[in-house]
């Protein structure tokens, strides 16, 4: 896969928000930066990237799609009330894969799997209300 300058740009700015941005986040992010790089543009270089393993699309917890640059195994947790998402440690189930398989015998290629809840964050705020 060839990288242009703009598709460089727009893994560097998802590197540097690791807050798993959507794609108008990282748009917005570039134009704070001076980057006059169009909607369409961080759309399409974004599913290229994904599509090519270099990052992860994250769908179906919001309208909005969300990416992230670490492409290494892991979960996800998603706030439902602040809207973040986290990684998690996919150490924290480490057969889940295998006990699948065994008690469906199907051959699982690839999985994903995505927590929800309340993060520390937005526990320790309504404890405090």
């Amino acid at each position: 896969m060839h990288f242009s300058r703009q598709r460089n740009k727009i893994l560097e700015t998802l590197k540097n928000n690791v807050v798993h941005p959507s794609t108008e986040y990282i748009h917005k992010k570039l134009q704070e930066e001076g980057c006059n790089i169009g909607i369409a543009t961080v759309y399409r270089n974004l599913n290229k990237l994904a599509e090519n393993g270099t990052i992860k699309k994250i769908s179906g917890l919001e309208e909005s799609v969300h990416y992230d640059h670490n492409t290494h195994l892991h979960y996800h947790f998603f706030c439902n009330k602040c809207r973040k998402i986290y990684d998690l440690p996919s150490d924290i189930s480490p057969d889940i894969v295998k006990k699948a398989e065994q008690m469906t015998g199907f051959k699982i290629d690839t999985h994903e799997i995505v927590f929800h809840g309340l993060c520390i964050d937005c526990r320790k705020g309504e404890k405090d209300g």
